[in-house]
């Protein structure tokens, strides 16, 4: 992960409960994203099981994949209610982190859901303070500025608020749990 403050790209809008089944399917579960040829597919399969009435919300599905098959022209998904439930897999935020996803903006997560995107180093998670799913369309250019906590619409200049990272922000920008404890002298680095 960079440690890129202003992120620039399009958003993915999904409803509530989405769930980690939608997110990644588990016949996908076979691959090791430890191995680059596998972790691609994860990128493929993301969001492969989310139902026409949940995408592209409000006029039913848009492909979340358009031109690359393992890369997603969408940098950002913005969703409603209690995004990631379900399973704790942990290969939800690596599907969407591999797809070139970079910045979940929700209404609320649940919570393993969270914390495997901090965990990852995959994603932000960033829990929005206005129902966005509602207010964005899907291929809305959009700015994520991390530092003020804010994302702007750039149709029409607004910007909408989520709360502050705080501690999960030096992770995430470390690429994940492991890479910030060597970073910060947790744990030894490999030599």
């Amino acid at each position: 992960m960079s440690l890129q403050a202003t992120i620039t790209g399009r958003a993915y809008v999904l409803g509530d409960n989405v769930d980690t089944d939608q997110i990644i399917p588990a016949q996908y579960l076979t691959f090791n994203p430890s191995i680059p040829e596998e972790y691609k597919q994860f990128g493929k399969y993301a969001l492969s099981s989310v139902p026409p009435s949940q995408a592209g919300l409000p006029k039913g599905h848009v492909p979340f994949h358009t031109d690359d098959e393992f890369v997603s022209p969408y940098t950002f998904i913005v969703a409603g209610k209690n995004f990631g439930c379900g399973s704790s897999r942990e290969h939800a935020p690596i599907a969407l982190g591999s797809a070139g996803c970079r910045v979940v903006l929700a209404e609320s997560f649940a919570r393993i859901f969270f914390r495997n995107a901090v965990a990852t180093g995959e994603l932000y998670p960033c829990e929005c303070l206005d129902r966005l799913c509602d207010i964005l369309k899907t291929g809305d250019a959009v700015t994520v500025d991390l530092d003020q906590s804010a994302v702007t619409l750039k149709a029409t200049g607004k910007a909408y608020s989520f709360k502050p990272l705080g501690d999960v922000r030096p992770v995430v920008d470390a690429g994940g749990l492991f890479n910030y404890a060597r970073q910060t002298g947790m744990i030894p680095t490999q030599g």
